[in-house]
């Protein structure tokens, strides 16, 4: 991979950072970054360690939770707030990356992390992918 290319990819995901409520797929963010889809994918898969989905899909989580957390919109209003056009296929990324239905995440305790400085927690809350969330043991 080449400097160029990186930072090309970088711009790409400036662009999820910054524009992640906008309808952005694979071909939108190849075309920003000049490349092909299928390339623009495997290369940023190999820089950043996951796929531009993924990616996106981090930062829309991470935000919605801040919008959850702020308990003035509801989940829907949330789901549509962050760039997701589904509300089921929203509900379930966000309980497979951060453990908890986004219903239970705003009721839930909003003091777990209230002594800890704002750098940390959003290190330590962080979704994470792929299943990796600690899921509750069943009954």
């Amino acid at each position: 991979m080449t400097l160029e290319d990186l930072v090309r990819l970088r711009r790409a995901r400036d662009l999820m950072d910054r524009a992640y409520a906008e309808p952005l797929d694979v071909p939108a963010l190849a075309r920003s970054a000049h490349m092909s889809p299928g390339h623009f994918s495997r290369s940023f898969r190999a820089a950043f360690g996951e796929t531009p989905y993924s990616y996106l899909m981090t930062r829309r989580i991470e935000r919605a939770k801040a919008l959850l957390r702020r308990g003035d919109l509801t989940v829907t209003e949330v789901c549509f707030a962050v760039g997701c056009t589904s509300l089921g296929s929203f509900s379930s990324r966000f309980t497979e990356l951060v453990g908890r239905t986004p219903s239970a995440y705003r009721a839930g305790p909003d003091d777990e992390g209230a002594a800890v400085p704002a750098c940390l927690a959003k290190i330590h809350t962080r979704p994470v992918r792929n299943g990796e969330a600690q899921r509750s043991p069943r009954p």
